[in-house]
């Protein structure tokens, strides 16, 4: 048995199928660890989401910020942002309530041995057993009869920093922002959404989450993806996977096992123009 994690996969479906086929994946024994971003921008996001979803227990999947992004959409907490978004087909397939309700039901975060999966990061201050307890109160808003109005109170920047005095929709929009959107924080874990981009590009007195050297998750390894500049970055306690499939890049696995890279290049009318 192995363990495939892979990093974004953004719709990009034509890929996913080429790099499970280099894999040699076998859902009767063999298991996917998805980094979230399983839909959006790429052209085949219902196929992705189906093709997953018929894995079962094969297949775990945390969610990112464009798997949350559509469940927004589909719930009127937010409106389409731009053209270059690919979610229309999910939401008027005949099996989109099914889809949507199996995508809500995913974990924001899953720990397991020395792994820690989640899509964009951890703040400074949390142990990777602190982040599955934070992530479990969001995981029970987003599967429960508040499911709505949680969604509908998801949306936005701040506040931007952790407290554990924090309550309400204010502390659960922290933990979400961190985990799926974030990309530099500072020491004292305030986060910065506006820059993206190469790791050149921080603002003056922030840093990479992953590059903070007193975080408290360091002593397991994240296994992430969500920033597509940064590419696949593989160290000691790292393992980002997102290497910009989307874009024009590679779509890329590693089996935790041995650490071994799977890459496929992204399959002909899946890359987007890369934005200016």
């Amino acid at each position: 048995m192995a363990t495939y994690a892979i990093g974004d996969i953004q719709g990009c479906y034509d890929s996913l199928r080429r790099l499970l086929d280099l894999c040699a994946f076998d859902p009767a024994s063999d298991r996917l660890w998805l980094v979230g971003d399983l839909v959006n921008r790429g052209p085949k996001s219902l196929e992705t989401l189906r093709l997953i979803r018929s894995f079962g227990d094969a297949a775990l999947t945390v969610l990112g910020n464009h798997d949350l992004y559509l469940l927004m959409v589909a719930e009127g907490g937010a409106k389409f942002r731009g053209k270059d978004d690919t979610i229309q087909p999910v939401l008027d397939a005949p099996d989109s309530g099914e889809l949507l309700d199996w995508l809500r039901r995913q974990p924001l975060c899953h720990s397991e041995g020395e792994f820690c999966l989640v899509h964009a990061g951890l703040l400074p201050q949390w142990t990777a057993a602190r982040a599955r307890e934070l992530a479990r109160e969001v995981e029970e808003m987003l599967q429960g009869p508040h499911f709505r109005e949680f969604i509908l109170n998801l949306w936005g920047s701040e506040p931007a920093s952790w407290s554990d005095d924090l309550t309400g929709w204010p502390r659960l929009r922290v933990i979400v922002n961190a985990m799926t959107r974030m990309r530099f924080c500072t020491g004292q874990g305030a986060m910065e959404f506006k820059t993206k981009g190469k790791l050149a590009n921080a603002p003056k007195g922030y840093v990479p989450w992953f590059d903070l050297p007193d975080r408290q998750s360091a002593d397991a390894v994240l296994v992430t993806g969500h920033w597509s500049a940064l590419g696949l970055k593989i160290t000691p306690n790292l393992l980002a996977l997102d290497s910009g499939c989307l874009w024009g890049g590679h779509l890329t696995a590693v089996r935790l096992e041995d650490r071994r890279v799977f890459q496929v290049d992204c399959s002909p009318g899946e890359a987007q123009p890369p934005k200016r």
